[in-house]
């Protein structure tokens, strides 16, 4: 081919294009009229001109089949084949055959030469168009029929594919919700998807939208191995927890002023690192929904380390790593000693314990251990501690039925949540005293209301002004909780960062060397950014399940507290559904007065819910 000169046509980007300038850097005119400058490499010579643009305005036909047919699986020139196909070689029939060479029927190659295809080449070309034509065919058909709101299911559920895919989070496109000029949004993906029937309200987007697994880890774990164990099973040991629980791992007993609590011991089994630690670290806690649970370990967990797991109401026999506390007069901490043990647990739901509170077989033990708590309540109080009080709730879902059931207040849930905190002090300080890195947990300190209001006001201020939480391997003040140090441990079934002090104290008490401060330092990274992933799940999960629970009860009425007083919408806490809920009221209301609501709207899939006054 000749060398590239002024008027030559040339191909740019597979766009014909004229060179207006032959120099060191060409300068070529495209369509439109722009002239710009490109390196040679960048341009393909198809014809040394002279051309304009305009000439190319309409192409020759060829007889393109039959010389395929001639050559068929042969190479050939570029200007010999254009002769072939068009009689001559100018500008125009150099242009005709490079769209032919762009679309890739026939042959395939560029102006340096050419490749023939063979007939077996053009045939399956040949289907591949024909199978994509009657796929847009059929595409343009569902289009239609998704505006005219006539789909047909369950055929037209492949095209909704990618509409499912943005409503999961796993993608950020949608080629469909495009198509049909709507927002590539996975609220819309699921609005659409209600809309059209594909789904129902009982589809739960946020578990996977969040990046979460609907199925618990899937690496088995051992048996505890065999080792020496404090035999406790002479206490009075009570796993107490929501009704709804099923994993449960920590107990309680006392005697005199020990206090002694147990906590269910995978770690007797997860070792660092061992492919069940790092399901669990990827996990970070266990996913609770409304609809289940996706454990942080494997299902076979339960049975060989949750306390009394096999009997409800009936003493049985676990292994634990006891967490052993001589506690002074106001429940602060003399000392502590942990070990591994068998207990013999009793179970109780809170309600059942407050009943057994009066009974002569449980009073004296429950009694003793509620004086325990009630000490070190008043003693967390007086350092300084934030109690906040709001109603909550709890939300199931079995098949298409949701239920909200508020929580009643218990004196038992009282008393397991300070013997918890008071474990968790304790295992703090014992690792502080022996310098092991640990997840320690603190909260810097707030600035409180200077005028706290009474009742769930109050609880809102103070919740609204509360710091996060922060992990460290440094100790320090929890301002909430009213502690110096602290630490979570009481729940290694279900949190990665419990899981992980238990593997910090099992190594020390073998003997053996903790993980070094950089080691666990990146394990509370990793765990924790797939921990927050859970909370934000599972906090969407609720806020989806209450809009179901509503959609069907417009303009029902409810009675709400008002917490906070604004110009324009104030915030109404309405407790039997665990909502706070924004709404126009009027001005003689007043903080914690009752309000009643009117439902006005249900978006299930933003889990917008609207109440008026």
């Amino acid at each position: 081919m000749n060398p590239i000169q002024e008027k030559s046509l040339v191909m740019y980007k597979n766009k014909p294009a004229v060179v207006t300038e032959a120099a060191e850097k060409i300068s070529i005119s495209v369509a439109g009229g722009d002239t710009i400058k490109v390196r040679e490499k960048d341009i393909e010579l198809i014809h040394p001109g002279p051309c304009a643009l305009a000439d190319l305005a309409e192409l020759p036909k060829g007889d393109v089949r039959g010389i395929w047919e001639l050559l068929e699986g042969e190479q050939i020139a570029f200007k010999e084949l254009v002769e072939l196909v068009y009689g001559d070689y100018t500008p125009k029939t150099a242009f005709a055959l490079y769209t032919e060479l762009l679309d890739g029927f026939y042959f395939s190659g560029n102006s340096a030469g050419i490749t023939i295809r063979t007939p077996e080449e053009v045939s399956a070309e040949e289907k591949r168009r024909s199978e994509k034509q009657q796929g847009q065919a059929e595409r343009d058909a569902f289009l239609k029929r998704f505006k005219t709101k006539t789909l047909i299911f369950p055929d037209d559920k492949k095209f909704l594919q990618d509409i499912e895919a943005l409503a999961y989070g796993q993608t950020a496109k949608s080629r469909t919700l495009k198509d049909l000029h709507k927002p590539e949004t996975p609220e819309e993906a699921h609005r659409v998807l209600l809309d059209s029937g594909a789904w129902t309200l009982f589809v739960n987007p946020h578990p996977q939208r969040n990046g979460c697994s609907l199925a618990s880890a899937q690496i088995p774990i051992s048996p505890p191995p065999e080792e020496t164990r404090a035999d406790l099973t002479h206490l009075s040991s009570f796993a107490i927890d929501n009704a709804w629980s099923t994993d449960p791992d920590d107990a309680m007993s006392i005697e005199g002023n020990v206090l002694y609590v147990h906590i269910a011991d995978p770690a007797a089994s997860i070792a660092p690192d061992s492919p069940a630690d790092k399901e669990a670290r990827a996990r970070g806690a266990t996913l609770y929904l409304p609809e289940g649970a996706s454990r942080m370990l494997c299902e076979n967990s339960l049975p060989l380390f949750a306390l009394g797991y096999h009997s409800h109401d009936i003493p049985a026999i676990s292994p634990a790593l006891t967490f052993k506390m001589i506690l002074n007069e106001d429940s602060s901490i003399a000392d502590t000693e942990i070990f591994p043990s068998f207990v013999n647990i009793t179970r109780l739901t809170y309600e059942e314990a407050d009943k057994k509170a009066a009974s002569p077989e449980f009073a004296p033990l429950l009694s003793s251990l509620c004086t325990v708590a009630e000490a070190n309540f008043k003693r967390r109080q007086q350092n300084g501690a934030v109690s906040i009080d709001l109603p909550e709730v709890h939300i199931s879902v079995y098949g298409e039925s949701v239920s909200i059931e508020p929580v009643k207040p218990s004196r038992a849930a009282f008393m397991v949540q300070e013997c918890m905190l008071i474990a968790g002090e304790a295992a703090a300080r014992w690792a502080m005293q022996r310098k092991i890195a640990f997840p320690f947990v603190s909260q810097d300190a707030s600035e409180l209301p200077k005028k706290l209001l009474p009742g769930f006001a109050g609880s809102y201020q103070l919740r609204r002004c509360m710091r996060p939480r922060a992990l460290s391997t440094k100790p320090a003040d929890h301002f909430g909780l009213g502690l110096a140090v602290y630490t979570q441990v009481t729940s290694p079934l279900r949190r990665y960062t419990d899981l992980l002090a238990h593997q910090q104290i099992r190594l020390f008490l073998r003997g053996e060397h903790p993980l070094s401060e950089e080691e666990v330092l990146m394990r509370l990274a990793a765990s924790e950014a797939a921990a927050l992933a859970t909370v934000r799940a599972e906090r969407a999960s609720r806020a989806h399940w209450t809009a179901v629970y509503l959609f069907d009860k417009k303009q029902s009425v409810w009675e709400g507290v008002l917490v906070e007083k604004k110009d324009n919408k104030s915030v109404v806490l309405i407790p039997d559904l665990g909502v706070e809920t924004q709404v126009s009221i009027r001005s003689d209301f007043e903080p914690n007065e009752k309000i009643r609501l009117s439902l006005s709207s249900v978006r299930a899939p933003k889990a917008e819910i609207l109440f008026n006054q």
